[in-house]
């Protein structure tokens, strides 16, 4: 019976122990949130013309879209942000937060993620916001609708209650921030 050689190296510790710092992930994510507002103010500038009812007489003239424009505005501002994280987040890519503080995205077995992970990720980030529209309408009616503003940024708390320090959409995604030492990568992105 043969056996094989031992190796010198000894075996990786798992993903989670190598998983970027939590002070690193945040230092990212408000890097993302300024590049974000600015494909936000691009995407509603764009769509400006199409959601406007009518052109506004005076410059202090609020022109507000009815309802059924503002709601088309918000599906395609979120179908816009699926395709942009959807496409950094798989097959190895980056957003350049996470090129510039060396972060990559990966599944528990250090794979790149498949395009189908990348958009579980991104609609499980979108709990927060949804659980706090609902507590906004229930609570509005007796003028508590700003408590529930905190519950926006649910899905990052989640990380102060995890074992693992995971958001609460990596959690439901099986993703894992590492630095790129942490996965043995030091190339480029073939991007």
């Amino acid at each position: 019976m043969r056996t094989a050689p031992a190796s010198n190296a000894s075996p990786a510790p798992p993903l989670r122990a190598r998983s970027a710092s939590l002070a690193r992930r945040a230092a990212a994510l408000v890097y993302e949130g300024l590049l974000l507002v600015a494909l936000l103010f691009v995407v509603n500038f764009a769509l400006l013309p199409f959601v406007t009812p009518r052109p506004a007489g005076h410059a202090d003239d609020l022109v507000v879209p009815a309802l059924p424009q503002r709601l088309a505005l918000f599906w395609i501002v979120f179908a816009a942000l699926a395709g942009y994280f959807c496409w950094c987040w798989s097959r190895g890519r980056r957003t350049l937060p996470m090129k510039t503080w060396r972060l990559r995205l990966v599944r528990g077995d250090g794979t790149p993620l498949p395009p189908r992970t990348a958009l579980l990720r991104y609609l499980a980030a979108w709990i927060g916001p949804l659980l706090a529209t609902a507590a906004y309408a229930a609570l509005a009616p007796w003028g508590l609708g700003a408590h529930a503003t905190w519950l926006i940024a649910l899905g990052f708390l989640w990380a102060f209650i995890d074992r693992d320090r995971q958001f609460l959409h990596d959690r439901i995604a099986g993703t894992y921030l590492v630095t790129d030492s942490a996965t043995g990568v030091h190339r480029e992105d073939p991007t």
